[in-house]
């Protein structure tokens, strides 16, 4: 597992953490069950916060990705328990995502294109 900050991105520390995490489940570089660095240590290692690191963690718990154990610490383990939830949620950051395409005139067959390839990228990788 690696994990790369951009410290100059306009995007948060702990999104980047939390979207790379994601990332590597999907891809299966992260696989259920796999425990993943103390807060302490990821913070060490890639110079951020504890704190941001524990909130990234804390969101993807929150989300389903992971379960804190006291003695595994952070584990992977992708619940899907309630699939119509994680469908309507993923259905707001599509109507945002949609919206942010429309005023850049991209089209839904644009859309549709990038939807499929970056899903089979996931799925090739």
């Amino acid at each position: 597992m690696h994990f790369e900050i951009d410290f100059n991105s306009d995007e948060a520390i702990y999104i980047q953490l939390r979207n790379q995490i994601i990332l590597q489940i999907a891809n299966e570089t992260l696989k259920d069950g796999v425990s993943l660095p103390s807060v302490r240590q990821l913070a060490d290692s890639l110079g951020v916060n504890m704190h941001t690191v524990n909130k990234a963690y804390t969101i993807l718990k929150q989300d389903g990705y992971l379960k804190l154990d006291r003695r595994k610490g952070a584990v992977v383990c992708v619940e899907i328990a309630d699939k119509s939830v994680h469908a309507e949620e993923m259905c707001k950051d599509f109507k945002i995502m949609v919206a942010q395409a429309k005023c850049k005139n991209i089209s839904l067959e644009e859309i549709h294109y990038m939807i499929e390839k970056v899903y089979h990228d996931l799925m090739d990788s």
